[in-house]
């Protein structure tokens, strides 16, 4: 009988081959240039006339499997991660400043599924040798680390990107192909859904932008614009490519939080001095000037700096802890067909197993990155982002919830700690007045491609006392189980704590 597992380990072998040959060494590429006609100094060394910074990542695009609650291995599309690794294993943004990024790539594995490594760089980073003069880092790659990390090593979610306004951000995608199904010459994109994006180049819908084929990269470039939780997924056939994990999430954190000391007005004067955000003339503008006497910017629960979630000009938006939260579910017959050569049932398309970044309870409360055992007999880090949410003692957390399921409509209940809705889609809940338009419920809805921001506000200690547990959950039955077993899905824990670890968000 054939062997499936020989079949994917020789076409592995050829890839290595192809992608190692003199011909096509330099089909895979990254791009992170370490200062820019808008940021022309790094920033540790002057901060930078237009604010924000230069950020980096790169992702791959190809193939790999996820546990899920019941146990059942499930075949994914994905993307996973080339940069950032221990920040990724570790439940964080995979998002580096050029400084990181920029670094040579040395013995970096992900097949243990121990965090040994401490590199956040680019995989495949290395010294130029046609560079004038030679040995520069000018973008040039070694493919065999980037094959070795990115192959079968898709992640449900995709890699999280975080980037501050007025960041630039380089993107690299590397299509390292689909092991499992070496019959698909499958492109990738990156679609940042509901972006502002102004160039439709870097759009990554493939009538009006390119499409990545196997053994190929492309950087996307963005200015990062206006505050808010996105999320970005392949356009390449996206009833398949979503269904099959192919999604993530993208959030821009405001110019306020950049506000170090004193009051934030100094800060929002900046704003007003700036005719992209000045409030009057930009028509994205999130809230007006507010008086002098606006808030001081001082540490907060988790013993940081104050973080606000939009440009709000009044603290309204501020908290402790943020955590993102991406809903998603899977047609486990989908994602079989979708491994054993034969076509995909599309209209009858039917989730039972539905997801909380990439986990059913109670994997949803697992601290630790789950990883799972692939079809070559490796681990790969599968679902690295749990979503337990600790919240310290008298704090707030702000819940950046996005859906991106392709059949249902997705709710989410938290009784207990109300939810404080300040923003959907991205923008700050007020109007052209700037009238408070953010109200307080005990549940929200989304439909598939909708982002929403959710404050639990926690500071009445009384009521929030240390020890606490609630519970965040779908009342709708179907979809709180795991495919046929009971107890499961949609639901998640909230637990108030004496703090809470500013590093790993662990109760301490």
């Amino acid at each position: 009988m054939f062997s499936t597992k020989l079949f994917s380990r020789g076409l592995y072998a050829l890839l290595l081959v192809f992608f190692a040959s003199p011909v096509f060494a330099q089909s895979f590429r990254v791009q992170c240039p370490p200062v820019t006609a808008l940021h022309p100094t790094p920033p540790s060394t002057n901060p930078n006339p237009a604010g924000g910074s230069i950020k980096c990542q790169q992702i791959g695009g190809g193939d790999g499997y996820a546990t899920m609650a019941d146990g059942t291995q499930t075949y994914l599309f994905a993307f996973g991660p080339l940069s950032g690794l221990v920040d990724i294993i570790h439940g964080l943004p995979g998002t580096e400043p050029a400084s990181v990024f920029n670094q040579v790539s040395t013995g970096v594995g992900i097949g243990d599924p121990s965090p040994s490594t401490t590199f956040n760089g680019a995989v495949g980073l290395t010294p130029d040798p046609d560079s004038v003069p030679p040995n520069q880092l000018t973008g040039h790659v070694d493919p065999r680390p980037i094959m070795d990390v990115g192959v079968m090593n898709g992640n449900i979610p995709a890699p999280t990107m975080a980037i501050d306004e007025d960041d630039e951000f380089f993107l690299t995608l590397t299509n390292v192909g689909m092991i499992m199904r070496p019959d698909l010459f499958e492109q990738h994109t990156v679609h940042f859904h509901g972006y502002p994006n102004a160039s439709a180049f870097y759009d990554g819908v493939p009538d009006a932008s390119v499409a990545i084929n196997i053994g190929g990269s492309f950087t996307y470039y963005y200015l990062a614009p206006d505050a808010g939780t996105y999320f970005w997924h392949c356009h390449i056939t996206p009833p398949e490519h979503l269904q099959m994990g192919m999604v993530g999430q993208i959030y821009v954190r405001p110019r306020q939080n950049r506000v170090a000391s004193g009051t934030l007005y100094a800060g929002l004067v900046a704003q007003q001095s700036d005719l992209r955000t000045k409030c009057g003339t930009d028509i994205l503008c999130s809230s007006p000037l507010p008086p002098s006497n606006a808030i001081t910017h001082v540490n907060n629960k988790a013993g940081t700096p104050t973080l606000y979630a939009y440009n709000d000009g009044d603290g309204s938006t501020a908290y402790d802890v943020e955590y993102p939260v991406q809903i998603h579910g899977f047609d486990p017959n989908f994602h079989f067909v979708g491994m054993t050569f034969n076509p995909e049932p599309f209209t009858d398309m039917k989730d039972k197993h539905f997801l909380l970044n990439g986990r059913s309870y109670p994997d949803t409360v697992n601290p630790n990155a789950m990883h799972t055992q692939s079809a070559d007999g490796t681990e790969h880090f599968s679902q690295p982002l749990p979503t337990i949410i600790n919240i310290p003692v008298g704090g707030k957390a702000l819940l950046r919830i996005s859906d991106l399921d392709v059949s249902e409509f997705q709710t989410l209940a938290s009784l207990g700690i109300p939810m404080h809705v300040i923003g959907v889609n991205a923008r700050l809940l007020r109007d052209l007045s700037g009238n408070d338009l953010t109200y307080k419920t005990n549940s929200i809805t989304l439909g598939g491609g909708e982002s929403i921001d959710v404050i639990l506000d926690a500071s009445d200690t009384t009521r929030y006392p240390a020890g606490q547990v609630y519970y965040l959950y779908t009342p709708n039955l179907d979809h709180l189980s795991n495919d046929a077993e009971n107890f499961g899905g949609l639901m998640t824990e909230v637990h108030i704590c004496n703090s809470v670890n500013p590093n790993t968000k662990s109760c301490a």
